[in-house]
């Protein structure tokens, strides 16, 4: 057996899981509602507030399957529970963070800033401090959708080695090189 697809998945109170004929599982919570396609081989046991995840065969396929589709569902059921959050900081002078509903309007180092329009499920907010580097945070009940606009932020300016420059994740640690050598002949 899968070690991660054989890991039962407890469902917290207030949020309820439902599959449909056509093996969609959809997880409705107080903060949202998502919904996945489930493969028609992995079924779905829900008993007494617990949910298991059991395949047909050993077969490779299957095997990849079962801990796939356990992992996304565990998400799921996080996400509309208690949802995901993650931080971005802005390091470099002059770098600037605004947040006007759902468009984000960064200022880094470019001849023009940067205006990005964040999906409806995305709640951003940004927070500047004197003397402090700009932060962003990203809240969201779906992990994938969070996961790609901060990467896709990420990516407008990523942190580079030399002074370590960008937009960089809180508490990521960025790899420096050392700069030239002056006296080297």
């Amino acid at each position: 057996m899968s070690r991660i697809g054989k890991l039962p998945i407890s469902i917290p109170e207030k949020v309820t899981i439902s599959v449909s004929k056509d093996n969609v599982a959809t997880v409705k919570g107080p903060l949202g509602e998502l919904k996945q396609n489930v493969d028609p081989d992995i079924k779905l046991n829900i008993d007494n507030g617990i949910l298991t995840i059991t395949r047909p065969t050993d077969g490779k396929r299957h095997r990849a399957l079962h801990g796939l589709y356990r992992s996304l569902l565990n998400n799921m059921v996080i996400g509309v529970s208690q949802g995901y959050q993650i931080k971005q900081e802005l390091v470099g002078v002059g770098y600037r963070a605004e947040a006007k509903g759902q468009i984000l309007e960064l200022n880094l180092g470019y001849s023009h800033d940067v205006i990005m329009s964040l999906p409806a499920e995305v709640k951003v907010e940004t927070l500047t401090e004197k003397r402090a580097n700009p932060i962003i945070t990203l809240t969201c009940h779906d992990k994938q959708l969070i996961g790609q606009v901060a990467a896709k932020i990420r990516s407008l300016r990523e942190p580079e080695p030399y002074k370590g420059k960008g937009i960089k994740f809180v508490n990521e640690s960025i790899r420096r090189k050392a700069g030239k050598s002056a006296g080297a002949k």
